[in-house]
């Protein structure tokens, strides 16, 4: 790294709840903020990959609902947060009785993204770095708020998430209608209306559906 994660990232976002998320305080970046502007090549001259973790994307924000509303799902759990970005759904998983939650994000900027976000709502989280697909997981249930967004990643998770399924470990997916969403592995769970950038997306509401994953 380039430079110091947390010091960017409190320097370049701002503490605000998510619209559909409003009992949960995120350090997230709006069109005011620089970080917003940046090129990917301007990200790449300090070091930064993409910065998903600084917006609260519709797929999180509808999971992280949907576990807020349903806190039996997570409650006494051990949960994994998978592509954790901001920490958002593991935060809320934390704040609906989980026993324990492990957000887990290749981008090691997240770390400090989690991190953060966790001591702002008052939850600890663990953190792993680690590819964790194809892997066995130390978990009672699997969290993961829009995965499905690219083809090659989706057809990696798909065999993992049926495995874990497999294995009794239910996997809860949130997602606003992204391309590579297997629905015929799907079972619905809930919809929500979600408002979003529209920097970010194609509109300013995003129909947003928690599924569970069925092998």
């Amino acid at each position: 790294m380039k430079t110091d994660p947390e010091a960017f990232i409190r320097a370049n976002t701002s503490p605000m709840a998510p619209l559909h998320v409003p009992e949960i305080s995120l350090h997230l970046a709006c069109e005011a903020h620089e970080l917003w502007l940046k090129t990917e090549e301007e990200l790449e001259a300090i070091g930064l990959p993409p910065p998903f973790w600084a917006f609260a994307w519709a797929g999180g924000q509808g999971l992280a609902r949907y576990i807020l509303d349903h806190p039996e799902v997570v409650r006494g759990k051990r949960v994994l947060d998978f592509a954790s970005g901001s920490g958002l759904v593991g935060i809320a998983a934390a704040m609906a009785g989980a026993r324990e939650v492990t957000a887990n994000d290749i981008d090691p900027w997240a770390e400090a993204a989690v991190r953060l976000n966790g001591g702002a709502n008052e939850v600890s989280l663990g953190f792993s770095g680690a590819d964790l697909i194809g892997q066995a997981v130390e978990a009672d249930i699997v969290l993961a708020g829009d995965v499905f967004y690219d083809g090659a990643f989706a057809d990696a998770l798909v065999p993992w998430f049926a495995k874990l399924a497999d294995q009794g470990k239910p996997v809860l997916v949130g997602d606003p209608g992204r391309s590579y969403l297997p629905r015929d592995r799907l079972e619905f769970c809930a919809a929500y209306e979600v408002p979003v950038t529209r920097a970010l997306e194609d509109s300013e509401i995003k129909k947003t559906t928690v599924w569970r994953f069925v092998s």
